[in-house]
C-alpha cells in the first residue's frame, strides 16, 4: 500500500525512462500498434461475418417441390415429414397460385408470364433451416421424403462463409500470437535497455535503503504507458481504416452483399480489448525484464 503514495513518481520516471531510449520505446510503440491493428482487423472480419452469417441463416431457405400428380391437400400432408427432419427451424406450404404470383410478381409487363395456367408450377414448400452448416444434409433428407421430387438450394454459399470465417479466424490467432510475442520481445529489451542505462543510479538508491519494489516500479509504468499509448494510437487508427473500409463497399456495386457493422457498435469492445492487450503487453514485458535484472 505505502508505494500507492508514489504514483505520481513512478509515472514521471516511467516518462522520463521512456525519452531517455527513444529510438527502443518508438520500436516497442510501433510493434503494439502493429500488433493491435492487425488482431482488431481480423477480429473485425469475423465479427462481421458471423453478423452476415446470423442475417443469412435467418432468412436462408430452400425449395422443396411436390411431385404434380400430388393433389393439394396430399401435397400439405407432407408438411409433419419435413418438420420432422433435423435441422428444419421452419416450413411453409406454397400453392401453386401462389407460385404462379411470386413468379409473375417482377415480370407485371410480360403478357406471356400472366396467361401461363397454375397447373405449370408444382406446390411447394419453403424451408428454413436452424444451423445453415448442415444445409446439404437437410436438404439430402427432405429429397428422401416420398412426394418430393426436386429441391433448390445453394450450399456452396454456406461452405463458402464457414471457409472464409474459418480462414480468417485461423490467421488472426497465428499473427496475433507472433506478434504478441515479439511485442513482448521488444518491450523486454527496452525495458533491460533502460535498467542498464539506470544502473548507476540505481545501485546508489540500493545503497540509500530504497527496496526492490521501489526500484522496479518506474519501469513497470514505463511498461505500462508505451502499452496504453500503443493501445489508444491502434483505437483510432482502426477506426478509421474500419470507417474507410465501410465506405468503399458502400460505394462498390460489385460487393453490395457485403454489410459492415458501425464502427460505434463495436468501439466499446474494441478499445476494452485493446487497452487490455497494451496493458497485458507493457506489463508483462516490463516484469520478465526487471525480474531478471534487479533480483531482490
Amino acid at each position: 500500500m505505502r508505494y500507492f503514495n508514489n504514483i505520481g513518481y513512478f509515472f514521471a520516471e516511467g516518462f522520463r525512462s521512456i525519452f531517455t531510449h527513444g529510438l527502443m520505446s518508438f520500436a516497442a510503440l510501433c510493434m503494439i500498434v502493429c500488433c493491435l491493428l492487425i488482431m482488431g482487423s481480423f477480429s473485425l472480419v469475423a465479427i462481421n461475418l458471423d453478423e452476415m452469417w446470423g442475417n443469412y441463416e435467418q432468412q436462408n431457405e430452400f425449395l422443396a417441390f411436390i411431385d404434380e400428380n400430388y393433389t393439394e391437400e396430399e401435397a400439405r400432408a407432407l408438411q409433419s415429414q419435413i418438420e420432422a427432419v433435423p435441422n428444419v427451424a421452419e416450413v411453409t406450404f406454397v400453392t401453386k397460385a401462389e407460385a404462379k404470383e411470386d413468379f409473375s410478381a417482377d415480370k407485371e409487363e410480360n403478357e406471356l408470364f400472366e396467361s401461363l395456367p397454375d397447373t405449370v408450377f408444382r406446390d411447394r414448400y419453403r424451408i428454413h433451416v436452424v444451423d445453415l452448416e448442415q444445409l446439404e444434409q437437410t436438404v439430402d433428407q427432405v429429397s428422401q421424403i416420398p412426394g418430393v421430387v426436386n429441391t433448390s438450394a445453394a450450399p456452396e454459399i454456406a461452405e463458402g462463409f464457414v471457409v472464409v470465417r474459418n480462414i480468417a479466424s485461423g490467421v488472426a490467432l497465428i499473427l496475433v500470437i507472433t506478434l504478441l510475442l515479439v511485442s513482448l520481445f521488444i518491450i523486454t529489451n527496452t525495458i533491460r535497455l533502460a535498467t542498464f542505462n539506470r544502473r548507476d543510479e540505481i545501485a546508489i538508491m540500493k545503497m540509500c535503503g530504497a527496496t526492490n519494489g521501489f526500484v522496479r516500479w518506474p519501469f513497470v509504468f514505463e511498461g505500462l504507458i508505451i502499452g496504453l499509448v500503443g493501445a489508444v494510437v491502434a483505437f483510432f487508427l482502426q477506426w478509421g481504416i474500419y470507417v474507410l473500409i465501410t465506405k468503399a463497399i458502400a460505394g462498390t456495386d460489385t460487393i453490395q452483399l457485403i454489410t459492415m457493422l458501425p464502427f460505434r457498435r463495436l468501439a466499446g469492445r474494441v478499445m476494452a480489448i485493446f487497452a487490455g492487450t497494451g496493458f497485458v503487453i507493457g506489463v508483462g514485458g516490463s516484469v520478465l525484464a526487471i525480474r531478471r535484472f534487479l533480483q531482490v
